[in-house]
């Protein structure tokens, strides 16, 4: 990219602390993908043994990467694996070259770590429709495999940030009958950000043992609650990889039945999630979108998806205007059931509109000065059910114009 760009306001102060999850060791390398000056490859080597889920995403064109990790994810294996990823070229749309790149990387790394090719996972991030210039990253695979080590997840973090303006983590501590169950992540993701899976890559690891059925139940569902709820630019990316691996290192057994693990994962999840809102490209607002009284939740989740991904309603939210009448044109344009004189919105706790009409005591001033929050909530209640639904978003600034407008120069 041309330009440097500023860390997104809306970003933590720092890297949190990371635990050392047992069974897993981390290195990155400066390969000269796109990028110069800066680490560009990452490597994590699974121990034997360990399980692994995934989804990923759901685009017509999805990148060679892609297509392999889903061919492998199923497939039952004791020995060790290893996820290596690049930025600075999305290997996508690439027809049999990406295939070639793939298989490329992957037997190195499998000779490298004397593990199976069926046990090699790859992403890669960046610029779609560009040869990946696979070479230069197997000439570090050997470098790689010597550098690992349990204590750099940080660095593989920055390793495969594209346009993000920090490198993002989460972590959880569970105790599962006496004994502690850890688990730790990386994503990256700011712009190219949609359900479906929201270009956005996320590797999490645990030490716990989960047999895989059970961890790709536990992940599917909870990515649904996740990275499935968040929207930067309504763009679905052609590379969006989720996997979860779990190492066994800590001895503790989980099951379907293990309600702390479950919910631990998901908040390491939903943290993901909303750091890769916090860092959406041009981002100043981070925006919860709540539905509720649907008819059902999906369509509660259709009209909140309109409204996070309205650019007037973006645009409103950057220009801190309390236009709540574009709220009523997302959720009258969405195509799920609506009735007009039904309809309430709210501005954090502010009541701006209800029964088809303004609200009596809504006050401009009040609204205009809580958009003025760095963090905002748009509540809707459509008065016909049960349905609910929570999305988060960011708002639209020109600075994702000039982001995206430079991101091959």
């Amino acid at each position: 990219m041309g330009k440097d760009i500023p860390v997104s306001p809306l970003a933590p102060s720092s890297f949190p602390s990371m635990p050392v999850i047992g069974g897993v060791r981390f290195s990155t390398v400066e390969a000269g993908v796109r990028y110069s000056g800066r680490p560009d490859v990452m490597l994590a080597h699974l121990a034997a043994g360990s399980t692994i889920a995934g989804v990923f995403t759901k685009s017509s064109t999805r990148a060679a990467p892609v297509l392999d990790c889903q061919e492998k994810i199923g497939v039952h294996s004791e020995a060790g694996a290893a996820i290596l990823v690049n930025s600075g070229n999305a290997n996508a749309f690439t027809g049999k070259h990406g295939v070639a790149s793939v298989k490329a990387v992957t037997s190195a790394v499998a000779e490298a770590l004397d593990v199976p090719m069926a046990r090699v996972f790859t992403s890669s991030t960046g610029v779609i429709g560009e040869t990946l210039p696979h070479d230069r990253i197997v000439s570090k695979i050997h470098n790689l495999a010597d550098k690992l080590s349990e204590a750099t997840i940080a660095e593989a973090a920055r390793a495969i940030m594209t346009t993000d303006t920090f490198a993002k983590g989460s972590h959880a501590e569970i105790q599962i009958n006496g004994e502690t169950v850890r688990i730790a992540g990386i994503a990256k993701g700011s712009g190219m950000i949609a359900p479906d899976m929201a270009t956005m890559l996320v590797y999490i690891f645990t030490d716990a043992i989960v047999e895989r059925p059970v961890l790709q139940s536990m992940v599917s569902a909870l990515n649904e609650q996740t990275f499935n709820c968040i929207t930067v630019d309504s763009d679905t990316s052609t590379s969006d990889t989720l996997l979860v691996a779990a190492t066994g290192a800590s001895g503790v057994k989980i099951n379907e039945t293990s309600l702390n693990f479950m919910e631990g994962l998901r908040r390491v999840m939903l943290d993901l999630a909303h750091q890769v809102v916090r860092d959406g490209e041009g981002a100043t607002k981070f925006v919860e979108i709540v539905v509720t009284g649907a008819s059902s939740d999906v369509d509660a989740r259709t009209h909140a998806l309109s409204i996070a991904n309205s650019p007037l309603v973006k645009t409103a939210i950057a220009g801190e205007d309390p236009n709540w009448g574009r709220i009523v044109m997302a959720i009258g344009k969405s195509g799920a059931p609506a009735d007009r004189d039904l309809l309430s919105i709210w501005f954090g706790d502010l009541l701006v509109a209800e029964n088809g009409w303004v609200s009596p005591g809504y006050n401009e001033e009040t609204a205009a000065n809580y958009m003025q929050q760095t963090d905002l909530q748009i509540s809707v209640d459509l008065g016909l059910g049960g349905g609910t639904a929570h999305v988060w978003t960011c708002d639209l600034t020109h600075r994702y114009i000039e982001i995206n407008a430079d991101y091959r120069s």
